[in-house]
């Protein structure tokens, strides 16, 4: 842990990771908070193995033809929203089960992108950085893209935090009020689709869904408004990344897998904590009810 506080000036990687950690958690907060509202984890999930598709796909492009452009990031980033589009349209007006046609796009864009890799020498060797992440490869340029896309998230939220919240809670309700609700649910899963290319290069593909749920799900048990879960959950996932980032560090573990791991422990010790002191002021109100109760007996038997 010392160790760790030591190299963080010395080296610039693990400055990199730190501020990467940070800067994602915006993001994380945010659209973590509107996907457990929402309760489109899966669909979420589905996008995040659809990125596979596109970093194989650009990185082919790159080795097997020459091509500079796109970068395995901006593969993955249009991956991922036409993955979006793909799935909202499904969604809202395909008559197949919704089950089904998420589980079949997640198997095809995985398929695809184990098919370009595959066809990619010498690129096999970067699979596992892209299935469980590295953090510790972040670049100053990721850290970058991070920050605008971070600041594009914060804009969009603030110009339409009510219609989001609205068709989040209800949106047969939003619809009846004349809101295009259609629109502000694509806005959603793009910029769902936008938050995980963020978060694969922090934990991986695999582990994506877990770092975009669990700090939402623990401000859930928390918080009561929509906004203050988003605050909560975005102070919650940079002690994970952070805290997770000096753990494995310290410890010589895998870093994302290090800071799920963390997050679930934390979202299990917080539910437990959460459910007993429910049940200590149940009981506590239960026994203030019966001392009530007894002393307008005695009151009345005193009366008479």
């Amino acid at each position: 842990m010392f160790d760790f506080f030591k190299d963080v000036g010395a080296y610039a990687f693990l400055r990199y990771a730190l501020f990467a950690g940070a800067l994602s958690s915006i993001a994380t907060g945010i659209i973590g908070s509107y996907v457990t509202v929402k309760r489109i984890s899966y669909i979420a999930g589905a996008i995040a193995h659809t990125v596979l598709a596109g970093l194989g796909a650009a990185k082919f492009l790159q080795v097997r033809l020459g091509w500079s452009y796109p970068t395995p990031l901006q593969g993955a980033m249009a991956a991922g929203i036409l993955a979006a589009l793909i799935i909202g349209t499904v969604t809202r007006h395909g008559k197949q089960r919704m089950d089904t046609v998420l589980s079949a796009i997640w198997s095809i864009g995985m398929a695809v992108g184990i098919f370009f890799i595959f066809a990619t020498p010498g690129y096999s060797e970067n699979l596992m950085s892209y299935l469980f992440g590295n953090i510790l490869m972040i670049r100053s340029i990721d850290v970058m893209l991070i920050a605008i896309l971070d600041g594009v998230i914060l804009l969009v939220i603030i110009l339409f935090y009510n219609k989001l919240f609205s068709i989040s809670f209800d949106e047969e309700f939003t619809r009846l009020k004349g809101i295009n609700t259609g629109a502000y649910y694509y806005l959603m899963l793009v910029m769902t689709s936008i938050t995980i290319v963020l978060l694969v290069q922090i934990v991986g593909i695999v582990m994506v869904i877990a770092l975009l749920t669990l700090p939402a799900a623990t401000a859930s048990i928390l918080s009561k408004r929509l906004w203050q879960m988003m605050a909560l959950a975005s102070l919650l996932s940079l002690c994970y990344t952070t805290f997770g980032l000096m753990i494995s560090y310290g410890a010589n573990l895998p870093t994302g897998a290090t800071i799920i791991a963390f997050s679930g422990v934390m979202y299990l010790v917080i539910m437990l904590l959460n459910k007993v002191y429910l049940s200590f002021r149940k009981q506590k109100l239960f026994s203030h009810k019966k001392i009530r109760k007894n002393l307008n007996t005695l009151e009345g038997e005193v009366d008479n």
